[in-house]
C-alpha cells in the first residue's frame, strides 16, 4: 500500500509548496514547478530530467490513481485531500484533483546542452516567446517531432509555468531546455556545434517546401508580431510558410509544428 497522508487543514505545514497555486506560478516556488492533471502527471513519474517531491490528490480519486502513483520513486511524498481542502489550498477549484510538486533538473546554457548533441539533431531556438500556451504548444510539437533540444532567449517565458506544462500535455518535462546565456551570440554558438541556423520570416527566401533538411538543423522562431531580431535573419538561411491570398501570419505554435513535420517527415536529408 502506498503510504498516502490525508490532509485536513488547508494550513497544513506539509503541503505548504501548493498553497496559493495561481499567485505563486510566475514567481516560482522553491525552485520548482507546479504540475497538475492526470497526463501530466503520468509524463512526471517517467521523467529523466525533472523529479517530483510530492503529489496532492483530490481523496476520491486516490484509487484511480494508485498505478500512476505507485510508478514513482519511494523519495516522494503523497497526501489526499477532500475537493473543498484542495480549493482552500490552491486559491481556486482544482477541478482534475491532482497537483504535484517538483524539483527542476540543474539549469545549463544552450553552449552547454548543444555540445551534448552528436550526429544528426533537430533544435529549436526561440526568441521572445511570452505567451505560456504558445510555450506549452512549441514543446507539444518538439516531442512529436523528436526534436532533441530548445534553446530559449531571457525574454521567453518560462517552460515549467503550470500553464505550459499543461499545454504542453507534459512534454515541457521531457524535452531538454536551456537560457542562451549572457554573451552568447545565437547564429555562432550554433554554427560553432555545426548546426545549419533556418529563420522563419514572412519575407523568407526559401519556401518551406523547397527546404531539404539539414542533418543539423536549428529552426529559429520569434514572438507574433516582432518576429526575429533584423541581424539574426541577416546572418540565418530565411524560410518562408506560403500562406493563401495576402494572409502572412501564423500563430508561432502553430508555425513550429509545420516546420518540424516537413523537417522530421517531408524531406531527404542533405
Amino acid at each position: 500500500m502506498l503510504p498516502i497522508l490525508p490532509i485536513d487543514d488547508p494550513d497544513d505545514p506539509r503541503i505548504a509548496v501548493f498553497r496559493a497555486v495561481r499567485e505563486r506560478d510566475v514567481a516560482g516556488r522553491e525552485s520548482g514547478f507546479i504540475a497538475e492533471g492526470e497526463v501530466v502527471l503520468r509524463v512526471l513519474s517517467r521523467s529523466r530530467l525533472h523529479k517530483a517531491r510530492s503529489v496532492l490528490v483530490d481523496r476520491k480519486r486516490v484509487g484511480g490513481l494508485t498505478p500512476i502513483l505507485a510508478a514513482f520513486g519511494p523519495d516522494v511524498a503523497f497526501y489526499s485531500a477532500s475537493q473543498p481542502v484542495m480549493d482552500a489550498i490552491a486559491g481556486f477549484h482544482i477541478h482534475r484533483g491532482i497537483l504535484a510538486f517538483g524539483a527542476r533538473a540543474s539549469a545549463a546554457l544552450a553552449s552547454e546542452l548543444l555540445a551534448t548533441l552528436h550526429g544528426p539533431a533537430l533544435v529549436l531556438m526561440l526568441f521572445g516567446v511570452s505567451n505560456h500556451d504558445n510555450i506549452g504548444g512549441i514543446f507539444r510539437n518538439a516531442a512529436a517531432f523528436g526534436v532533441s533540444a530548445v534553446l530559449l532567449d531571457g525574454a521567453c517565458c518560462d517552460p515549467l509555468y503550470r500553464k505550459s506544462i499543461r499545454v504542453s500535455v507534459g512534454a515541457a518535462l521531457t524535452v531538454p531546455f536551456a537560457r542562451l546565456g549572457a554573451g552568447e551570440e545565437p547564429i555562432s554558438l550554433l554554427e560553432g556545434h555545426n548546426f545549419t541556423p533556418l529563420a522563419l520570416s514572412p519575407s523568407g527566401k526559401t519556401p518551406l517546401a523547397r527546404l531539404a533538411s539539414p542533418a543539423r538543423a536549428a529552426v529559429l522562431l520569434g514572438a507574433e508580431g516582432a518576429g526575429l531580431p533584423a541581424a539574426l535573419l541577416a546572418r540565418a538561411r530565411t524560410i518562408a510558410v506560403p500562406m493563401a491570398g495576402s494572409f502572412d501570419s501564423l500563430n508561432v505554435a502553430t508555425t513550429s509544428g509545420i516546420v518540424l513535420h516537413h523537417l522530421t517527415f517531408g524531406t531527404a536529408r542533405i
